[in-house]
């Protein structure tokens, strides 16, 4: 379910989470910070779920995680110029891997062909 951030110019017919929300987040150099994730088209989303088993389900168990309610989410993600809130994703994807640096796995050059 993707939220818009300010709720009050928001749609009355659409569904506003209430209450607390699991937070991913990960460690910082002087705390925890929130992970910002983005949507099949590639735009910036805070995520949040409504208890902690739907988070474990998406991103594992070894995904820390804090308790916040849904004013202070839109709060921390504001700064961030994040606009929008998904609650309860269905699947998230692992996070692409670094292109390999080494020289054995560089793309072959195009033979030239001697008649």
């Amino acid at each position: 379910m993707k939220q818009q951030l300010y709720p009050e110019l928001s749609k009355p017919s659409e569904r506003v989470p209430a209450g607390r929300l699991v937070v991913p987040v990960r460690p910082g150099p002087v705390g925890l910070t929130v992970r910002v994730f983005r949507t099949p088209l590639g735009d910036r989303t805070a995520v949040a779920f409504s208890s902690v088993p739907r988070l474990v389900a998406v991103l594992g168990p070894d995904q820390p995680w804090v308790v916040l309610a849904e004013p202070a989410v839109r709060a921390l993600f504001a700064p961030l110029g994040v606009t929008a809130l998904t609650v309860d994703p269905q699947l998230a994807a692992p996070a692409p891997r670094p292109w390999p640096a080494r020289a054995d796995l560089a793309l072959p050059r195009e033979r030239s062909r001697a008649a």
